[in-house]
């Protein structure tokens, strides 16, 4: 009697075991299927500029206000 149910207990904690993986798997799917991995990351390809300078006016040479 005693063999019989610690196969059972054997059975029923592998069971709980399997449904406790398949729910973690099923949360896992779901959560990458939520992402989006086509879109393109924000900064790659774009340079980002510290300082900004205005465009030269005249590209002759630097001129002599004085």
């Amino acid at each position: 009697m005693e063999a019989i149910i610690l196969i059972g207990a054997i059975v029923l904690v592998t069971l709980m075991g399997m449904r406790l993986i398949h729910r973690i798997n099923a949360r896992h799917d779901a959560r990458i299927a939520s992402h989006t991995f086509s879109d393109v990351m924000p900064g790659v390809g774009r340079r980002s500029r510290k300082h900004h300078r205005r465009a030269p006016e005249d590209s002759s040479g630097p001129v002599d206000r004085g």
